[in-house]
C-alpha cells in the first residue's frame, strides 16, 4: 500500500497579526476523519488507508523551535514516504524545507498564496511568516520557486521576486488553463489565504480576490512530478465560518495525498 506521512507542527509564535493557527493540526485532523465526508481522493484513491499519522510536534520543552522541526520532519521523512505538514502559521516552511532539501538535491517549490512571505525582515523579526522564503531562497532550498495567486505586492516584495529570481503568476494573471514547466520533485505549500475569503474565511489576513476551492484542486491535480512534501498553513479556527475553512484544508489534504499516491506511480483502485 502506498503511504503518506502526516505532521502536525503547531506554532504561531511568527504569526504578525493574530494567533491560531497553532491550534490548526487537530482541527483538520477532525475533518479528514469525520464520518460526513468521503476519504477518497478525486483521483482514485482511499486516502485514509495511506496515512502514516507521526502525530504532532510537542514544543512544551523549551530550545529552538527552529531546530525541534528540522528534527522532527526529517525523522518523519525518514520512513521514505512524501510528507504532508499541518501548519501553524507560514514560518514554519523555512526549518521544514531545511529537512526536505537534504533529501531532494533537485527541488521546486510551487507555492500558492495571497502573499509571497519573502520581506528580509517583518517588525525586526527574520523569522516572520512573513519572511520565509527570503530565508529558504537565502539558503538555497529549492532550485526554483513559483507562487501563485498573490495579491499584495508592493514595491518592496517586487523588488525581492525580482532579487531571488521567483516566478509569480498573481492572482489577476491566473487562468485555468495553466500548465506548469516542471522538471524536478516537487514541494508544494498552500497558504490558505491562497484561497478567496469566500472559499476559506478561516485565515488571520483574509485578501478578496483569491482562487477558488475548485482552481486550487486544479493546480494540485496538474502537478506531474513526483510530490515530495507539502504543506497547508495559516489556518485560523478563531476567524472561520461554520467549520468552512477546515472542511477546505481537510479536502486539500486529500487531493494532495491522493496526486502523491499517484505522482509515485501507483494505481487507481
Amino acid at each position: 500500500m502506498a503511504r503518506v506521512s502526516l505532521l502536525g507542527i503547531p506554532h504561531d509564535e511568527n504569526s504578525s497579526y493574530l494567533k491560531g493557527a497553532a491550534a490548526a493540526p487537530a482541527l483538520i485532523r477532525r475533518e479528514l476523519k469525520s464520518d460526513a465526508h468521503s476519504s477518497w481522493s478525486e483521483t482514485g484513491f482511499d486516502v485514509a488507508d495511506s496515512f502514516l499519522d507521526h502525530g504532532d510536534i510537542d514544543f512544551s520543552g523549551g530550545g529552538d523551535p527552529w531546530e525541534r522541526i528540522e528534527s522532527e520532519v526529517g525523522r518523519a521523512l525518514d520512513d521514505g514516504h512524501p510528507l504532508i505538514s499541518l501548519g501553524g502559521d507560514h514560518a514554519i516552511a523555512w526549518p521544514l524545507l531545511r529537512a526536505v532539501r537534504r533529501r531532494h538535491p533537485s527541488l521546486t517549490i510551487v507555492q500558492i498564496d495571497a502573499h509571497p512571505d519573502i520581506y528580509d525582515a517583518y517588525q525586526g523579526n527574520k523569522r516572520s511568516h512573513t519572511s520565509s522564503f527570503a530565508r529558504i531562497l537565502e539558503e538555497g532550498l529549492a532550485d526554483r520557486l513559483v507562487q501563485i495567486g498573490l495579491r499584495t505586492l508592493n514595491d518592496e516584495l517586487r523588488d525581492q521576486l525580482t532579487h531571488f529570481g521567483v516566478e509569480v503568476i498573481e492572482a489577476r494573471h491566473f487562468s485555468e488553463d495553466l500548465r506548469f514547466d516542471l522538471k524536478t520533485p516537487v514541494y508544494l505549500s498552500v497558504d490558505l489565504d491562497g484561497l478567496d475569503p469566500a472559499c476559506a474565511p478561516g485565515v488571520s489576513h483574509r485578501e478578496p480576490g483569491g482562487l477558488t476551492t475548485r482552481q486550487v484542486i486544479g493546480l494540485i491535480q496538474g502537478i506531474d512530478q513526483l510530490i515530495v512534501g507539502a504543506d497547508v498553513v495559516e489556518y485560523n479556527a478563531s476567524q472561520d465560518v461554520s467549520n468552512l475553512t477546515a472542511l477546505v484544508a481537510a479536502k486539500l489534504v486529500k487531493e494532495i495525498a491522493g496526486m502523491m499516491i499517484k505522482t509515485n506511480g501507483a494505481s487507481a483502485g
